[in-house]
């Protein structure tokens, strides 16, 4: 039995040591839907009563979209910091605009039209879905606009390797 209680409090002393609680587990379901005072926002600025009319896929999507944008800016900073100008063309401006104009605008029109549906029993189901397909419409084009930049971005890189990797091939000879 004293072996048992010695190795339970050794057990106990190095979970404490890393910083552990035994016998505590926070499970967090991925699938549960999501509580809008737990969402931070990296890069997005939305307002977070429009975000109250949204289904659970679609503030989902906005996390995935807010965490590519955070990608994205992380690596047009990386490049100033490397004193390499990010090249300015159409598609990221017309991405920044979507993001921090007409997605506000888009949630707030979302959520007013939810607001007119819930205090007016005259409002067709018809205006709402076709209200929520316009949204994920638009997310989803967001989305791919966003996947496109990430994409040229990773393109850029791997250029760049392989130049660098034939410079120092060429210099090796």
């Amino acid at each position: 039995m004293s072996i048992f209680y010695l190795s339970r409090k050794g057990w106990h002393a190095f979970h404490k040591a890393v910083g552990i609680t035994p016998g505590v587990l926070i499970y967090q379901n991925a699938n549960a839907p999501l509580s809008l005072s737990n969402i931070s926002w990296q890069q997005l600025n939305l307002n977070k009563k429009h975000l109250k009319a949204l289904a659970d896929n679609q503030l989902r999507q906005l996390q995935h979209i807010d965490e590519k944008v955070a990608s994205y800016d992380d690596y047009q900073i990386e490049l100033k910091s490397q004193e390499k100008m990010p090249e300015i063309t159409e598609a990221p401006f017309v991405l920044h605009k979507m993001l921090h104009t007409r997605l506000p605008e888009l949630l707030s029109s979302y959520y007013q039209l939810t607001i007119i549906k819930s205090n007016a029993k005259s409002v067709n189901n018809q205006s709402r879905d076709e209200a929520g397909k316009l949204l994920q419409d638009v997310l989803d084009k967001i989305e791919q606009r966003l996947d496109s930049l990430l994409e040229q971005m990773e393109q850029q890189q791997l250029q760049d390797l392989r130049i660098m990797k034939s410079y120092i091939d060429s210099h090796n000879h």
